[in-house]
């Protein structure tokens, strides 16, 4: 029997992982019900089925894949729809989320009757000629994550309970866009005291690796900083609000949040700047 796949929401993420399993053969399902015109011409692109809400439960497994602010709301909704379904599917949340919220999101789906596995995606969107991005999964039906293998995705089946796949996404997100927001807000530092050519000049000489990364790293999360902001409150979470770190990482999502209001503007446009690259 051919499997099946629904996916919550069509976004960037979750639409390169439909085309790739459609690319493969399955059939992958969405529902667009009030949402836009650019959210459906993107499942339709990527050759998503539209369906109603229901009709997502008819799958084999459910991906949520949406912003971590409504990882929740979204499992409720899901779960809303269980009371009188004659078939539900394995529902793996891949949002980043910290420890806490993957077992609240876990609670709400078996409570409703159904099974769950704690998902997270490390990379970036899927396309031709790159083979991620990888999706962790764990928990006790992790291993029926599996079978997705076969059909072009990178399933790493994590020996682990319901919160470890969730864990691995906090502490590697806090790295990855941790070190894009202290280079920016340093670069930022130097461009105020009017030695950003300086600072550029000896990156390029001492910090050569480090500073090819965040040529490419930070350009690109220009347009992703508000997008950023519920994931860094999550990884303050994770890591206790009220300890050191968990402080630090409360003060990055107050930092994308200033980035992309309009008076970060002036700030997008010097870390342009010391880059050579647009702002936009």
């Amino acid at each position: 029997m051919r499997t099946v796949v629904s996916i919550v929401s069509p976004g960037v993420m979750g639409a390169s992982i439909a085309a790739r399993l459609v690319g493969h053969g399955i059939e992958v399902r969405t529902s667009v019900e009030g949402r836009g015109r650019a959210t459906a011409e993107r499942a339709a692109a990527a050759g998503m089925t539209a369906v109603s809400a229901d009709a997502l439960l008819e799958a084999d497994i459910l991906l949520s894949i949406v912003p971590p602010g409504v990882a929740v709301s979204t499992a409720k909704a899901i779960a809303g729809h269980y009371a009188g379904a004659s078939h539900r599917p394995l529902y793996i949340d891949c949002n980043a989320v910290n420890v806490e919220t993957a077992k609240e999101i876990a609670g709400i789906i078996t409570d409703a009757g159904g099974d769950f596995a704690d998902g997270s995606i490390i990379g970036m969107p899927a396309r031709e000629g790159y083979a991620g991005p990888a999706i962790f999964v764990s928990g006790d039906h992790a291993k029926r994550a599996a079978v997705l293998s076969e059909y072009g995705l990178q399933i790493r089946v994590m020996d682990a309970p319901v919160g470890a796949a969730s864990a691995l996404k906090m502490a590697y997100g806090g790295i990855t866009k941790g070190l894009i927001a202290l280079g920016s807000a340093m670069i930022l530092g130097a461009s105020r005291a009017d030695v950003a050519g300086a600072l550029k000049d000896e990156m390029s000489r001492s910090q050569q690796t480090l500073l090819a990364g965040f040529s490419k790293s930070i350009p690109d999360m220009f347009p992703k900083a508000s997008r950023w902001v519920a994931e860094m409150e999550e990884i303050s979470r994770f890591l206790g609000p009220d300890t050191p770190q968990g402080r630090m990482f409360a003060e990055i999502a107050a930092f994308y949040t200033h980035l992309a209001s309009a008076d970060g503007r002036q700030d997008i446009a010097s870390l342009a700047s010391f880059f050579e690259t647009p702002a936009n």
